[in-house]
């Protein structure tokens, strides 16, 4: 299963570009994840909501190893497409998820939860 779908991958560019024009007018967007990545046999969990468009294997979100300290900041793709859980299992993508809220609120609740709830 590919990481992210041509849909997910465009509308992360796109929050990138947003995000940059935000940002040059001292204002920052709180968008909702696009997508929510997993590792089937492993605790680790990733929000997804912006792409770097100059960078496009950055992509900027909530991220949980399952280490009790989900944290905001960057992950590179091409590393998500080598992690492999305890059995062995890549990352998988959440086909269920639809993002209700805000990463702020995922990442409030993250923290106070000490991992990623949705």
């Amino acid at each position: 299963m590919k990481l992210l779908t041509k849909d997910q991958l465009d509308r992360l560019i796109e929050n990138g570009k947003k995000q940059r024009e935000a940002e040059q007018e001292g204002r920052c967007i709180d968008f909702p994840p696009v997508v929510k990545l997993f590792t089937p046999d492993a605790a680790a969990t990733w929000l997804l909501t912006e792409i770097d468009p100059d960078e496009p294997d950055f992509a900027f979100g909530l991220c949980d190893l399952g280490l009790g300290f989900p944290e905001l900041g960057n992950v590179s793709l091409a590393e998500l497409a080598e992690v492999r859980g305890v059995l062995g299992l890549p990352v998988e993508r959440d086909l269920s998820f639809k993002a209700s809220k805000p990463l702020s609120v995922y990442a409030d609740e993250a923290r106070k939860a000490q991992r990623i709830t949705v």
